[in-house]
């Protein structure tokens, strides 16, 4: 008998059976991105699309039959990809029976996978291509090199420059995160112009508006569109707005928001900040509030982006767990990170803010609105 067995049997009759659990604990988690290649996956084969079109509940064979390309010899593997998505929540069975007879199962949409439909407006698809795509999980792979090297991020150290600087020289990877930055502008936008949704913002009482880093515009066009007595600008780095035009109440200026910012009633950072580390958002927060202070206004920042739990918060466990991924998502690919509210609120005064208001009405993120 070796060591760890004389333990086990010496420490009690509940010991192996701890053991078992922790070893169960470390498999799930080294397993963990099964869940997102098999999501990945039925997206790639459009698995959503085609039970939303089948309309109603989908059997095992009809939906083999209904894929696209399938080889024969691999078909019978459907249900085993589908039984992990129905565990994980993206799809569901539903029970095709006769007088109360089970007459088997078809699958059908959870509001999960109606959000990886190609026909949502609001879907999250574009997102899971460009941060499963391998550009983006290669780094991972390197994190721990990366704490015993001297590059910024595992970014760097696994393709050799900063993320921003890789994006311009690979277009397809570009345009994969520009379409996932406009799929979660527009689910965002949505939310946030929605009167129903309590705590929606008021853009009532403003004349002109900067979305900073708005990118293609998704989220600075909605709010135009909603309120046309509304100046609205798309301030980006000059090759991300080259070529786009706008009309009416919207346009695009091209600049760089660590030089200075047009100037506006209310500068709009969405999913910015966490890009960056404190020196750099101290940095940017000081140009915004020079432009909403310019020739006597009295503006306001208004910041969108996560504002991480507190241990005594009460949260939901995976919406804690999705921040701190997201946090980790920052660390590896850029130099940011995630902040709770006492570590905003250092950024907010070192910038010269005298105070600001937290509203969490988008989920993990927060409505944050800052003033002079």
């Amino acid at each position: 008998m070796d060591m760890i067995n004389v333990n086990i049997v010496n420490n009690g009759e509940k010991q192996p059976n701890e053991l078992l659990q922790a070893q169960a604990h470390v498999w799930n988690h080294i397993f963990n991105f099964i869940n997102s290649m098999c999501l990945k996956c039925a997206i790639d084969l459009g698995i959503p699309d085609i039970i939303q079109s089948h309309g109603e509940p989908m059997t095992v064979p009809q939906l083999v039959a209904s894929l696209p390309n399938i080889n024969s010899a691999k078909a019978s593997n459907i249900y085993r990809l589908m039984r992990v998505l129905v565990h994980s929540g993206f799809f569901a069975k539903q029970n095709l029976g006769e007088n109360g007879q089970e007459q088997g199962y078809g699958y059908v949409l959870t509001g999960a996978s109606r959000l990886l439909l190609k026909g949502n407006p609001l879907s999250v698809t574009p997102f899971l291509k460009a941060m499963l795509d391998p550009a983006l999980t290669e780094p991972w792979h390197l994190l721990g090199a990366w704490f015993q090297n001297d590059e910024p991020t595992p970014f760097g150290t696994a393709h050799g420059r900063p993320f921003w600087e890789y994006m311009g020289h690979d277009p397809k990877l570009n345009h994969l995160f520009n379409e996932a930055m406009a799929s979660d502008a527009r689910l965002v936008t949505t939310l946030l112009l929605d009167d129903k949704v309590k705590g929606a913002f008021d853009f009532e009482g403003l004349k002109s508006l900067v979305d900073v880093g708005g990118g293609t515009g998704t989220v600075a066009k909605a709010i135009a569109d909603a309120f046309p007595h509304l100046d609205c600008i798309v301030f980006d780095l000059p090759h991300v707005v080259v070529g786009l035009e706008g009309n009416g109440n919207f346009k695009y200026v091209g600049g760089d928001m660590f030089e200075a910012i047009p100037d506006a009633d209310a500068v709009l950072l969405k999913w910015i900040l966490h890009d960056w580390n404190d020196e750099e958002c101290v940095k940017i927060l000081k140009h915004s509030k020079e432009a909403i202070s310019r020739c006597g206004k009295e503006g306001k920042v208004i910041i969108i982006d996560m504002v991480l739990k507190e241990k005594n918060q009460k949260a939901e466990e995976s919406s804690v767990e999705t921040q701190l991924f997201f946090d980790m998502l920052m660390m590896v690919l850029v130099t940011g990170r995630e902040r709770n509210e006492k570590e905003w609120a250092k950024l907010f005064f070192s910038a010269g803010f005298t105070h600001y208001k937290i509203t969490p009405i988008l989920g993990l993120r927060s409505l944050i609105e800052l003033y002079p």
